[in-house]
C-alpha cells in the first residue's frame, strides 16, 4: 500500500457514501419507504449503520486495487469511464436484478436502482482514474 492508495481508497469512500445517500436516501428513499415492513424500519437501520460503513470501506479499497493493477497507458478519462461501465456491469445490475427475481420489489424502484448506483459506479471510476493519473515524475 502507498500514500496514492490510500488516499484514492479514502476519497472514493466518500465519495460512495455520499452518492449512496443521494441515490437511495434522496432519490429512492420513497421507494424503500413504501414497501414497509420489506426493509429495517429507519431506527433499526440505525442500529446496523457500522455495518455500511464497513461494507463501503471495503468496496473502496477493492475499487482501487482493481483499478491500480488494471490501468493502462491510456487517457484516464475514458479508462475511468470503461472501469466503471465494467465494474457496473459486473455489480450492482446483476445484483439488482438477481434481488428483482427473489424479492417482491417494484420493477420501476429496480430500474432506479440500476441506473442510480450505475452512473454512481461510472462516476467513481471517473474519480479513481482521475486520482490515479501518471504524474510527470513517474
Amino acid at each position: 500500500m502507498n500514500k496514492k492508495f490510500l488516499i484514492s481508497w479514502a476519497i472514493v469512500f466518500v465519495v460512495w457514501m455520499a452518492g449512496s445517500f443521494v441515490v437511495h436516501g434522496m432519490l429512492i428513499g420513497e421507494d424503500y419507504a413504501a414497501l414497509g415492513s420489506l426493509y429495517r424500519p429507519e431506527a433499526d437501520q440505525q442500529a446496523y449503520f457500522p455495518y455500511m460503513l464497513a461494507a463501503h470501506i471495503i468496496m473502496a479499497g477493492a475499487f482501487v486495487w482493481i483499478y491500480q493493477r488494471g490501468s493502462e497507458d491510456k487517457p484516464w478519462l475514458a479508462q475511468g469511464v470503461r472501469y466503471g461501465v465494467a465494474i457496473a456491469l459486473l455489480a450492482p445490475v446483476p445484483l439488482y436484478l438477481i434481488y428483482y427475481a427473489v424479492q417482491p420489489l417494484p420493477g420501476a424502484m429496480v430500474v432506479k436502482q440500476i441506473v442510480g448506483d450505475g452512473v454512481l459506479v461510472i462516476l467513481l471510476g471517473v474519480v479513481t482514474a482521475f486520482l490515479n493519473k501518471p504524474t510527470a515524475t513517474q
